[in-house]
């Protein structure tokens, strides 16, 4: 059984993340989607809890869940002791696909081999949260079984309001 880590926030899960582990999973049996930051929610950048997020992966899935773990992982102070704790947490897994420059060095220290997903161009996380703060089309970036969580939780409105208020990822209000 070939299996390959996913990581990322995914605050919140969109179309281009359903892309790289549809390619993931072309060239792996199983994927282990690690959901980074799992403490972080109600702030700008992370807006979603972990568990809001295991959920929105689990439903933008579909089918392909059955091939998938999902795996919340809370940061830690240490970069460099960061991949052996995502490893105690994940499966095992011979493989970790990031987009992020930063993440695969990490795990390239570890000795496993990394690779990048292809984009799709104009997703990701911060534009589908910005669009949502300022009342735009986020839902084409969005699987429509994820549209639906989101808009069920209030998520729009919380987006809205976070941003309005202007948390940042500790907390700590934006002033300017």
């Amino acid at each position: 059984m070939r299996r390959a880590l996913f990581v990322g926030r995914f605050q919140p899960f969109h179309i281009g993340h359903l892309k790289s582990i549809e390619h993931i999973l072309g060239l792996f049996d199983e994927v282990v989607v690690v959901v980074a930051a799992a403490q972080y929610s109600f702030t700008m950048e992370n807006p979603f809890t972990a568990g809001e997020r295991v959920e929105m992966i689990k439903r933008g899935l579909g089918e392909l869940y059955r091939r998938a773990y999902i795996v919340p992982v809370d940061n830690i102070p240490s970069n460099f002791e960061w991949p052996r704790h995502v490893l105690n947490y994940a499966p095992r897994a011979e493989a970790v696909f990031s987009n992020n420059r930063f993440v695969r060095l990490l795990f390239e220290n570890y000795g496993l081999k990394t690779y990048e997903t292809p984009r799709v161009e104009g997703v990701s996380g911060s534009i589908v949260r910005k669009l949502m703060a300022e009342g735009g089309d986020w839902r084409r970036l969005v699987p429509e079984p994820v549209v639906e969580f989101i808009e069920s939780i209030g998520g729009v409105e919380r987006v809205r309001a976070l941003y309005s208020l202007g948390v940042s990822m500790r907390g700590e209000r934006f002033e300017g």
